[in-house]
């Protein structure tokens, strides 16, 4: 969590500093998603089982609530350790297939493990292919390697 943090005040900070006009909508999940503000993103200590597609259903019903795709450029960013329900990370997959990723300039998923990879980026992995230009994936193993790691991310395309 503490990496996930880290790297999530890298982001918060860049675009803080580099857009005038933006809204960063924060959203932390157990085994239940909740948008949160700001303080509670990155003081928070809750943590229990993990079912990550509340998540991004709940970015999906944001995103048609009060951010309509025709009028915003929407950025999704998601730090996990990868643990997740087996059956959910299908789930998850079929959410950012079928209704995210058409919705979004922009998807990145960073895995934060120094194991082998697990079941979410499995699952995400399906899809990095087909989404080249507008999803991508990173794994992260140590704090050392968030800047690199981020600035791979994010780096402008030519």
């Amino acid at each position: 969590k503490n990496i996930a943090k880290r790297f999530f005040m890298l982001l918060y900070l860049f675009l803080k500093r580099n857009y005038e006009h933006i809204e960063v909508v924060f959203i932390r999940h157990h085994t239940v998603a909740t948008e949160v503000d700001e303080d509670e993103f990155f003081t928070s200590r809750e943590s229990g089982g993990t079912v990550v597609s509340s998540a991004l259903d709940l970015m999906y019903q944001i995103i048609g609530a009060r951010f309509p795709s025709n009028q915003w450029n929407i950025y999704g960013a998601q730090a996990s350790d990868g643990d997740n329900w087996n059956d959910d990370s299908a789930k998850c997959h079929d959410l950012l297939e079928q209704s995210l990723l058409p919705l979004t300039q922009y998807f990145a998923y960073i895995e934060i493990t120094d194991g082998p990879p697990q079941n979410l980026w499995e699952e995400y992995a399906k899809l990095e292919s087909a989404h080249t230009d507008h999803f991508a994936m990173r794994r992260i193993a140590t704090a050392a390697d968030i800047y690199p790691v981020f600035r791979d991310l994010f780096k402008q395309k030519v």
